[in-house]
């Protein structure tokens, strides 16, 4: 049974009395592996024992032999996290051991962590006993080695994750983390520094904060297939009943091939059980999918004629009875390829299963229509959003596990709709405003330790905060930003071109989308100046900002902004508008043209009414131009709306369609070929299918009110709920002849609204209620 930690919610520990530390004996900026211990005894068992604990780079904490946590989460230097756990319920009368496993990636350490230095500590509330010091006992792992780590072997990819760990059970410390394990040749922990909450005066030291979402879940799942083997017999490979692994026996001298299939894709903590089969090697490698002659991946589930390549772990046997291997670091994976090669001894595999693990989320909205079809599409988007959300909205967690801005804004809008969670998008908005640049922008990934700007993510991280204002009452939280907005804005008035009053030459990566413009995806204008794209996102931004400056007061700023956005929209379409095409180009000389530039005339209000839907109809419709890949199919769905065409939304769902043809269990980065298999960004249909099917959106700041207006596109009925602060919205809608619409919506207790029909307006009041319009 998986132990199940008690996490609290607890003010910051302002009187740190624990101290950091690390083994004196290794270098501590270098990729290490390090075992923790601490001995010590209770009179009295307690009804609730808090510590809080935070390594640099990670840990597992051990209580009596139990594994309690993992962490922490992805830190700063000035924002260093630490876990508050109640280890009470662990913890016996009489001796106790406290132990921890701490790992430093070093020069292997994925890109999203940042580090000082090896290090680590725990404080407990109210005594001494457990705090880091000299008293703690340490030891460096030899049994550890980075594999993996060489992305051609792997992938021929973009990879930035952890390396994959490759550990040989003979020289592993069986059973270090028990009560009764010998340490007494193990040496005592370095002091580095005492913990803080403040930081030292001496540069580079961690300021420590609690953690501010919660502790993550884990759930053991099972493989569902078995689709290859080599060199064994085929067998009952799952028992019946419970579905577990049945035993698998390997002959010494044997050289083994086994395919696992999840069936869908996972992020999970791999465990494998094994006995015997003394020095056997045993390797586990992960894939999304697997490839053919040619490399290309086509349809997911099929795997003959396929190789399988990927990250992967290591396993050298020490012969010992169910020994248990897990890798340090998460996996992402639907295939799981189990290669082991025996010598002079038999092997048995006990077992192999998947940890899911992931931030907490839990799914609190519904969505039902009479298309059965689209409810994969749900199902499967909400898989996606799951994938890509832990210590914060990765990109991909296959490949990255980066948190960029643009990717995280549809990520924590699908995450408040199909949730109601806002804790992690209230994180995001957090870490990207302290990843912030001495010229006043944002980073556009973050935690990273390698730095990375592309200005439009800027504008996107405001536009999360805009979001945030309309979903949740929270003023002080909000306020906080706007002098940071307030940078970003001018930063980019810097860079205007004072004659054409459009943005002149950009620096810095000015990617907009993937399969568009350049192999880097850059906006067209952005080098020599007179992006029409990136001069009406900035426009949109501003409309944003206006609200928010004029909301908090700020009304000169507001006024300011207004005559910028003004010059920006007129200027950009007088320049740019080919009354030809009937379409704005790229850049005024007219020689490239794409949907994402007239999603941000619309968007910006650059063109309106019925300009702005004939601009659609070309935009959809003109197949030579710059086509939006499944990210800026967000922003396309958004011009819907602001044209008053939502309706158009259904019939645009084929690439979603398409990707569950290809066997796709969750939604991939861009259309084929594909890198990643998971995206973050794609999983907008969690959002639309709510949102705009169903039309729920709120009609004042905080959520304060709603506005519904379903466009249900060719379906004939649709229903759902999203979670509000104040309870839940459920709506049920049927369409009857002639376009009259039956309703059944009920809101929360105070909440009010306005249902919108075919331009037909009609007042919500609280509670359950019946229309026909």
């Amino acid at each position: 049974m998986r132990s199940k930690t008690i996490s609290k919610d607890m003010h910051p520990q302002q009187n740190w009395t624990a101290n950091w530390i690390n083994c004196a004996n290794a270098d501590p900026n270098q990729y290490g592996i390090y075992h923790l211990r601490k001995k010590f005894n209770l009179r009295s068992t307690y009804k609730n024992y808090i510590v809080h604990i935070s390594a640099d780079n990670r840990y597992k904490l051990f209580v009596n032999g139990i594994p309690v946590c993992s962490g922490p989460i992805r830190s700063d230097h000035e924002n260093w996290w630490y876990d508050n756990l109640d280890i009470a319920p662990y913890l016996l009368k009489g001796d106790n051991i406290v132990a921890a496993q701490v790992w430093n990636m070093g020069q292997y350490a994925s890109g999203t962590q940042i580090s000082i230095q090896t290090a680590f500590l725990l404080q407990g509330s109210g005594s001494k006993i457990l705090d880091t010091d000299t008293s703690w006992k340490i030891i460096k792992s030899v049994a550890y080695t980075a594999c993996s780590i060489n992305n051609r072997e792997r992938l021929a990819a973009y990879m930035v994750i952890d390396p994959g760990d490759e550990v040989d059970g003979n020289k592993f410390l069986w059973n270090w983390e028990k009560i009764n394990y010998d340490d007494s040749k193990w040496d005592n922990a370095q002091i580095i520094y005492v913990g803080s909450s403040v930081g030292h005066s001496d540069a580079g030291q961690w300021k420590l904060k609690p953690r501010n979402i919660p502790i993550f879940r884990e759930e053991n799942i099972h493989f569902k297939e078995i689709r290859s083997a080599e060199g064994i017999k085929e067998s009952q490979w799952f028992n019946e009943n419970s579905g577990k692994l049945n035993p698998i026996y390997i002959p010494a001298f044997s050289t083994v091939r086994i395919l696992f299939d999840q069936t869908f894709h996972i992020v999970a903590y791999p465990e494998l059980y094994l006995s015997k089969g003394k020095h056997a090697k045993i390797q586990l490698t992960y894939a999304e999918s697997l490839f053919d002659e040619y490399g290309n991946k086509n349809n997911r589930d099929e795997v003959d004629g396929k190789y399988l390549i990927g990250n992967y772990d290591i396993f050298i046997s020490d012969g010992g009875e169910n020994r248990m291997f897990r890798p340090l670091s998460i996996r992402a994976y639907r295939y799981v390829q189990l290669e082991i090669w025996t010598k002079d001894y038999p092997l048995i595999i006990n077992d192999l299963f998947g940890v899911r693990t992931g931030y907490p989320m839990k799914l609190n909205a519904e969505f039902n229509s009479n298309d059965e079809s689209i409810k994969h599409i749900w199902s499967v988007s909400w898989r996606t959003l799951m994938n890509c959300t832990g210590e914060g909205f990765y990109d991909t967690p296959y490949y990255e596990q980066l948190q960029y801005t643009a990717d995280s804004r549809i990520q924590a809008l699908a995450m408040l709709y199909t949730s109601g969670d806002d804790r992690l998008m209230r994180k995001c908005i957090m870490d990207f405003y302290n990843s912030r640049t001495t010229d006043g922008l944002t980073q556009s990934r973050y935690p990273s330790k390698k730095f990375q700007v592309i200005p439009a993510f800027s504008l996107f991280w405001i536009s999360m905060i805009y979001d945030y204002w309309m979903y949740r009452k929270d003023d002080d939280f909000i306020q906080q930003f706007l002098p940071r907005i307030n940078k970003i804005l001018s930063w980019f008035e810097l860079h205007m071109d004072q004659q054409k009053k459009m943005l002149g030459p950009l620096p810095y990566w000015n990617f907009v989308d993937w399969d568009n413009f350049n192999s880097w995806g850059t906006a067209p204008g952005t080098e020599e100046g007179s992006s029409s794209i990136i001069s009406l996102h900035l426009a949109y931004t501003l409309d944003q900002a206006i609200e928010l400056f004029t909301a908090f007061n700020e009304s000169k700023k507001a006024m300011y902004y207004k005559k910028m956005t003004r010059d920006l929209k007129r200027n950009t379409y007088l320049h740019c508008f080919d009354e030809e095409k009937g379409l704005l180009a790229d850049t005024p000389k007219k020689n490239s043209y794409s949907q994402h530039a007239n999603i941000w005339a619309i968007l910006s209000d650059a063109v309106k009414g019925t300009s702005a839907q004939i601009l659609i109809c070309n935009l959809l419709i003109d197949n030579s131009i710059g086509r939006v890949t499944y990210f800026y199919r967000f922003y396309l769905n958004q011009a819907l709306k602001k044209a008053k065409m939502a309706d158009l939304y259904y019939s645009l769902l084929t690439p979603w369609r398409e990707m569950l043809k290809l066997g796709l269990t969750t939604f991939a980065e861009k259309p084929e070929p594909t890198r990643s298999d998971c995206h973050g960004w794609s999983a907008s249909p969690s959002y639309d299918f709510l949102a705009t099917i169903l039309g729920i959106m709120p009609g004042s700041p905080g959520f304060a009110t709603v506005i519904i207006q379903p466009a249900l596109g060719e379906l004939t009925k649709a229903s759902g709920r999203i979670p509000h602060p104040q309870g839940f919205i459920s709506v049920s809608f049927k369409r009857k002849k002639e376009n009259r619409l039956l309703s059944s919506i009920t809101l929360p207790e105070n909440l009010t609204g306005t249902l919108i029909w075919k331009g037909k307006k009609i007042q919500l009041t609280p509670g359950k209620q019946h229309y026909e319009c």
